[in-house]
């Protein structure tokens, strides 16, 4: 019962509201799909504030009034190192909370679920059915931006394709059939709980089911900046970047990619719109992989309505159509290698758990590791190819800070995009502003305060307009492990300056647009009335007290041509054998400084077209 006490103390719970009720029992099956650290993390708290209850009022947090529990809570809010601490408790309460509180009220005006439509078929089969052996021309380590994109080039070269899978596959129907809270546990690794140890902690989702993150991301499909490409190719030696317009211009294509239009906008759109041009800003509309966008907000939480155009809904069918094969439930555990090959050792193909247990083998001479900058370099290692010295480092997360400014009028009211408008004018000091109007507890922003002052930022959050965000950083992560990754980040502190004066940007943009008032994200001064006040607020606290996201790793097998710096080649080859392939965001030689899906896409769309236009897996090893 501790958490369930728990999310009655922090949502002030007094039997006034049908919503909260459900809150404990949300709250638990969210927690259930977290690993087991965070699941005895967050126990562990609620355990020490039912103790401190019983400490200070001889009952438990369960047996006291609304009233007495928020008396409880109160010294424990107030105090500035606790603060960050219970925000992290606070986190999965609003998220449950916010859905209970939408399944009561509904999801609001002009927003009613139209019938979802139905998906290009894909050839899926579950591990458990798929034979014990069984050879192709090619496996694909990953099915999100990069192993789809690798998978159609492949097949459509005419080599026989399988695509490993560790999740599974939801269709816009089952979407579209439940509660944010649920596909959010599903759709994420962890349920949603990764996260960066560091200073200060970075949380960072990523998406596990057939199309990857490609599935819960916002749809924003930014091309990789010229100034980037230039740095990767020039100053780094990743030479496909010397010829990436035409892999965006195809990743474009694929996606159906266009300006979204103002009609679902949204409120929180429109708004850092007007404020940004009343401070003349470079803002405008941005460009989606979502035609037909209905404006339900969820994202993040896989698109209900069949608009954004994930990856399983456009380059998989057509990597199925071409003949690749997809198995779902399947962790590959190792790339097998055949060390006696006349050149050197050579992929053999790989070896896969199924869910439920058992194995089975895939024989093929290549292998494409494309599942994520955080899981790459754990398959690497497992396999005994993780022997170069820079493999899990260079980790550039592209980390994220909101902050949210109060309206008079409703902002939610109607249809609206998740994320719908980038102001664009500090992009060139590597500061990207997004408008982001997520779900509460389905962003990187947390709402302030506890008991009765939560619950009504919860219950008032619809006049909320909320803008994230991104710092293009510098590479200061590594990722360790094997079997599980311990993610390592500390924040680089030009890229916490600069942080900080995208707080002050973004509370300015929302100022120039009529807000009442910014909430900042420093629990030290977590409110400010004015641009002023907000100067007053950054004063008192540092980019170490924002709460920090992240959902662009990158660059932990960087592809270049310096043996030393790089673990994969100018070309994406793996260096020590041959018939490896990098196409994910960890071949990234850095961060790309804008959401990366395009980016990802075209780098396997170079790295697989130049294997075949080598021969395919007959290509020559990598050099070093």
């Amino acid at each position: 019962m501790s958490l369930h006490a728990l999310a009655a103390a922090l949502l002030a719970d007094d039997g006034t509201e049908p919503w909260t009720t459900g809150v404990g029992e949300r709250l638990e099956a969210a927690v259930a799909a977290m690993p087991a650290h965070a699941r005895l993390g967050l126990r562990a708290a609620a355990a020490a504030a039912d103790g401190y209850a019983l400490a200070r009022t001889g009952r438990r947090l369960g047996a006291l009034t609304a009233g007495e529990r928020e008396t409880v809570l109160a010294p424990l809010a107030a105090r500035p190192g606790l603060t960050a601490l219970l925000d992290v408790v606070k986190m999965p309460v609003i998220l449950a909370g916010g859905t209970e509180r939408m399944l009561h009220h509904g999801p609001g005006p002009g927003t009613a679920p139209a019938p979802p439509p139905q998906d290009p078929p894909l050839d899926c089969t579950p591990a458990a059915h798929w034979s014990a052996r069984a050879t192709a021309d090619a496996v694909v380590i990953g099915s999100g931006a990069g192993g789809a994109m690798a998978a159609r080039t492949l097949a459509r070269a005419g080599m026989s394709v399988v695509v490993l899978e560790e999740g599974e596959h939801y269709s816009t129907g089952w979407f579209a059939a439940r509660p944010p809270l649920e596909r959010f546990t599903r759709l994420y690794r962890d349920g949603g709980s990764s996260f960066a140890v560091g200073v200060p902690p970075v949380l960072l989702p990523q998406g596990r089911a057939v199309g990857g993150t490609t599935v819960v991301n916002a749809g924003t499909c930014y091309r990789t900046p010229d100034h980037v490409l230039r740095r990767w190719s020039d100053g780094l030696g990743f030479r496909l970047a010397e010829g990436f317009g035409p892999f965006l211009d195809e990743a474009e294509r694929s996606l159906r990619v266009a300006r979204q239009p103002l009609d679902v906008l949204g409120g929180n759109g429109r708004l850092a719109l007007a404020g940004a041009e009343r401070l003349g800003w470079r803002a405008a509309p941005l460009r989606r992989n979502a035609p037909g966008c209905r404006g339900s907000r969820a994202c993040v939480a896989g698109c209900p309505s069949g608009a954004k155009q994930s990856v399983q809904l456009s380059v998989l069918p057509e990597a199925c159509a071409a003949g690749a094969r997809i198995v779902t439930g399947a962790r590959v555990s190792r790339i097998l290698v055949d060390p006696d090959t006349p050149g050197g050792p050579r992929a053999a193909g790989v070896r896969v758990r199924r869910r439920g247990g058992g194995e089975a083998e895939i024989l093929a001479p290549l292998v494409v590791a494309a599942a994520g900058a955080v899981q790459t370099p754990l398959l690497l290692r497992r396999s005994g190819l993780g022997g170069h010295p820079r493999l899990g480092r260079n980790l550039s997360v592209h980390p994220a800070t909101s902050v949210a400014g109060r309206f008079a009028e409703d902002v939610t009211a109607g249809p609206g995009v998740l994320q719908s408008v980038g102001v664009e004018e500090l992009h060139g000091d590597g500061i990207l502003i997004e408008a982001t109007a997520a779900p509460p507890g389905m962003g990187s922003f947390v709402l302030p305060g506890a008991g009765r002052e939560l619950r009504r930022e919860l219950e008032e959050s619809g006049h909320l307009a909320t803008l994230g965000a991104m710092i293009g950083d510098r590479p200061s992560g590594r990722v360790l492990g094997r079997e599980r990754a311990l993610v390592r980040y500390d924040l680089d502190r030009r890229d916490g300056d600069r942080l900080m004066r995208a707080v002050r940007a973004m509370g300015a943009v929302l100022f120039a647009a009529g807000a009442e008032e910014v909430l900042t994200g420093l629990p030290a001064a977590p409110r400010a009335r004015s641009l002023d006040g907000l100067d007053e607020a950054l004063a008192r606290g540092g980019p170490r007290a924002l709460h920090l996201s992240a959902f662009h790793p990158s660059g932990t097998a960087a592809a270049g041509s310096d043996p030393q710096r790089s673990p994969a080649d100018h070309e994406g080859r793996l260096r020590g054998v041959r018939g490896v392939l990098v196409a994910d965001a960890s071949v990234l030689p850095s961060c790309p400084e804008v959401n990366p899906q395009l980016s990802i896409m075209a780098a396997a769309l170079a790295v697989t077209r130049a294997c075949v236009d080598r021969g395919g897996a007959g290509g020559a090893p990598a050099g070093g």
